[in-house]
């Protein structure tokens, strides 16, 4: 018995120690093998390119972003050809844009981040629960951890005369991803825990519009587009910018619908990379200090925005409206947003705010090939894995680590064997 306690002490501390090693390589990708090991733009941009070629792109815009300015623009389209004016819709990459204007609203004193949200409403009220709504607040509105169970993910309509209106939307989204209530409550304690929520980003639309008096496309381009010069962005299709829109396409090549939305704030700013780069600017100082781009949002508002609000194993993950996917330098991360669509929409910005570097991607057709690239950028610079490549090298990594446990505990048990027929031999010398 005591033999096989020591043994099973020995395999434990092999196991803890593999373990331990095994997401040390999560957190370095040790075990994630980029589209090229090169840094340059030069190799990063060939890599993109034949990537693209392997796999289907219905339309593809992409900038790498250095010192702050446009270093090189790839472009790549299945049909209709795209350039840096070329409209995307950007899915949920459109809370990151949402809240620099839910921001600007909070410098103009017509909200505070830490009131309860319900005082601004008329239109509609959080529905009465088992949690209190007037913990539920617009910074933990915008940093997903107000305690919304709603789940969105929002489909989008078809047909534009079927958008619903914002209260409708609120009490149950007719657009919500199969699986999912739509309705927009209350259901966990707020400020315990982080859960994504696409009807919280609706709830603010709705602040938007009943403190500022204007419809929440009316406040975005007054406050910030025109301003940035954003010529081509906007939550609401005109017919002016419907030629430049892209096409969609579903991932077997076939020609998507395109769909409309309530949820503006969450998920149906359309924009051009030629804007983006303009947006990207805004976070950003200038060689000697001077703002750049930004004179209609404060320096420190939009700094705020990418303090953490919750970590996850102590790596922190989200800010006020941006994805936090890793930590640089002078207690700064690399930030900024992904969006993901059905049919496939898939987008992404990473910016570092120290070096001013960064990449933006927009494409249609692909489920995850913006992200995929965004983060091979973000493991080139940094030689870390960002949150969205440490998700999608966790299934991998498991395997791995139980690999590892299966040989440990093999080997272990082998040895045991072996050290008890030898001294079982010895016995009977």
């Amino acid at each position: 018995m005591n033999r096989f306690i020591k043994y099973a002490f020995v395999a434990t501390i092999l196991i803890i120690g593999w373990a331990i090693v095994v997401f040390n390589g999560l957190l370095n990708g040790w075990w994630h093998n980029p589209i090229t090991k090169s840094k340059g733009t030069v190799s990063f941009i060939t890599a993109v390119k034949e990537t693209a070629e392997k796999e289907f792109v219905g339309n593809f815009a992409m900038a790498i972003m250095k010192d702050g300015t446009v270093e090189k623009e790839l472009f790549f389209s299945h049909n209709k050809p795209v350039d840096r004016n070329t409209i995307f819709q950007v899915s949920s990459l459109s809370k990151f844009v949402s809240a620099v204007g839910i921001m600007k609203l909070v410098e103009l004193g017509k909200v505070d981040l830490d009131n309860p949200v319900n005082q601004y409403l008329t239109r509609w009220q959080l529905p009465p629960g088992e949690f209190d709504t007037e913990q539920v607040t617009v910074r933990r509105l915008l940093s997903h951890t107000a305690g919304l169970t709603d789940g969105l993910g929002y489909s989008g309509f078809e047909i534009r005369d079927s958008v619903q209106s914002l209260e409708e939307s609120l009490t149950k989204a007719k657009d919500a991803d199969t699986g999912i209530s739509g309705e927009v409550r209350v259901g966990i304690e707020p400020n315990s825990t982080w859960k994504y929520s696409g009807g919280g980003f609706t709830l603010l639309q709705l602040i938007v519009e009943e403190t500022s008096g204007q419809s929440f496309n009316e406040f975005m381009t007054s406050s910030l587009f025109k301003p940035l010069n954003m010529t081509s962005s906007t939550y609401i299709l005109s017919d002016s910018l419907n030629s430049s829109l892209c096409e969609f396409y579903n991932a077997d090549k076939t020609k998507a619908p395109h769909y409309y939305y309530t949820s503006l704030a969450a998920t149906s700013l359309y924009t051009s990379l030629a804007d983006l780069e303009k947006f990207f600017q805004i976070f950003l100082e200038g060689k000697n200090g001077e703002p750049i781009g930004r004179e209609q949002v404060k320096p420190e508002t939009l700094k705020a925005m990418r303090e953490g609000h919750w970590d996850v194993m102590g790596e922190e993950i989200y800010g006020l409206g941006t994805m936090l996917y890793i930590d640089v330098e002078d207690s700064e991360y690399i930030f900024g947003h992904d969006g993901k669509s059905t049919p496939p929409i898939n987008t992404a910005i990473r910016i570092n705010p120290v070096t001013g570097d960064g990449i933006i991607v927009l494409e249609t057709g692909n489920p995850d090939l913006a992200t995929r690239i965004a983060s091979d950028w973000v493991y080139l610079q940094t030689g870390k894995a960002d949150t969205l490549l440490f998700s999608m090298l966790l299934g991998k990594t498991t395997k791995i680590a139980l690999v590892g446990i299966f040989l440990i505990v093999l080997v272990v048990s082998v040895v045991a064997r072996v050290r008890k027929k030898t001294a079982a031999t010895r016995g009977l010398a």
